[in-house]
């Protein structure tokens, strides 16, 4: 029997080209950026260098390692299931991480780098040892970047990409698995499940049954927890939402601290003191420092 959808309906609607060029764009990361910080929101999500145009970004070490993993895992869901283990994972892992060796990934040396990359197989080999939902079905979302309105009226956009959709056909619903490669678990006042869970609602047809962080550095499997209530969710979002527009439309993006460590790596980088590596497949320029 499959799950019943037992939230009131929220306002959401299909994207449409002319209008989503002026709408605000929220995701997980750029909400915790603001969060954090809103000067780091603006010099994250805003600011453009005025030589090339481009947003920047800084590079370290463990942001290079979750890059090369999370290439693994994404290559893996668009395999058919009897094909994704055919390849070891620990090869497929070899060619992801050697795009961000060396200045690329933010490394200031060989061992270090070579720490980074031992702890990557490590991971790597307890997903081939134990792929779990890896082996069974996944859903794949029709957008090369899932979106949707989650205000139309206020022109804001909810964005994301969700590391593994498992199709659960007993009940005809999906189970969303989020890999975690770092070493701190996610808080539950995280809004990062109650974004991904507005996201698969809205941006395909399937009811969510479950949703599981699966932490590398430690576990074997993933982990389930707790669905957040939907409509709860849309509403921390909508209001972080407004904050957000708001901040934007009078252009106040002040540190609360006058300088935090959030903000400042990036000050230094507008200053010259950065050094450019290379461009992001969405043409962030990348520096480290």
């Amino acid at each position: 029997m499959a799950l019943r959808r037992s939230w009131v309906q929220l306002p959401h609607g299909p994207l449409v080209e002319k209008d989503k060029y002026k709408a605000v764009w929220l995701s997980h990361s750029s909400i915790a950026d603001f969060l954090n910080c809103p000067r780091y929101y603006f010099l994250r999500n805003i600011y453009k260098d005025p030589l090339t145009g481009h947003k920047i970004t800084r590079m370290q070490p463990p942001l290079a390692l979750g890059q090369a993993i999370h290439e693994v895992i994404e290559e893996l869901s668009n395999l058919p299931v009897d094909t994704r283990l055919v390849i070891p994972l620990t090869k497929k892992f070899e060619v992801a991480f050697a795009k961000v060796r060396g200045k690329k990934g933010g490394f200031k040396n060989k061992a270090q780098e070579d720490e980074y990359f031992k702890r990557g197989q490590e991971m790597i080999k307890k997903l081939q040892k134990n792929p779990g939902p890896l082996t069974q079905k996944a859903v794949k979302i029709n957008q090369d970047l899932p979106s949707y309105w989650l205000s139309e009226d206020d022109k804001i956009i909810l964005c994301g990409k969700i590391d593994w959709l498992e199709y659960l056909a007993e009940t005809d619903s999906v189970h969303i698995v989020d890999f975690k490669t770092g070493r701190i678990e996610e808080n539950e006042s995280s809004l990062q499940l109650p974004i991904y869970h507005l996201l698969v609602t809205n941006t395909q047809k399937r009811p969510v049954a479950k949703a599981s962080y699966w932490y590398l550095h430690t576990d074997t499997a993933p982990r389930e927890v707790k669905l957040p209530d939907l409509n709860q969710a849309y509403s921390q979002v909508y209001e972080i939402g407004k904050r957000i527009k708001l901040a934007r439309q009078i252009e106040h993006f002040k540190c609360p601290k006058d300088g935090c460590k959030y903000c400042l790596p990036l000050e230094e980088i507008i200053k010259g003191k950065g050094e450019l590596v290379g461009e992001s497949e969405y043409r962030q320029d990348i520096y480290i420092l």
